[in-house]
């Protein structure tokens, strides 16, 4: 895997501004903040965050992949201020469950997710090297 990363850009914090990579491709449908038998863990953005995070790995556990094959990672939330405002519990949370890997990574405010109780959805792209 490659950091793809003009000389002449700042460098970004928390994610990466690009990637190459070969292998095994493996993508990770939208992944919300409710455990393996569908119950919400909280209501709050974090604990939901860090769920759908788990959720990730164990996804790509499936496929003998690791937090550290992601390259794509895409958040989808419900309120932009509310993912800015808990950026540091956030970020605590991230490097525990994905660790100091920082994929590619796009966020966007959406106006609804399918599930009423979620407060975001992320989805992820993983390469395996062969």
């Amino acid at each position: 895997m490659e950091i793809l990363q003009p000389a002449d850009w700042a460098k970004p914090k928390g994610f990466s501004n690009g990637i190459a990579a070969r292998g095994r491709q493996v993508f990770v449908a939208g992944q919300i903040g409710w455990d393996g038998q569908c119950h919400f863990v909280g209501d709050d953005f974090v604990s939901q965050a860090a769920q759908a995070l788990r959720n990730i790995v164990a996804v790509l556990a499936e496929a003998g992949a690791r937090p550290e094959h992601i390259t794509r990672m895409n958040w989808y939330v419900l309120d932009k201020q509310e993912y800015l405002g808990a950026g540091r519990a956030l970020g605590l949370a991230y490097r525990e469950i994905i660790g100091r890997h920082y994929p590619a990574m796009t966020a966007v405010q959406v106006v609804a997710l399918i599930e009423d109780r979620a407060r975001l959805e992320i989805e992820v792209t993983a390469v395996v090297p062969e």
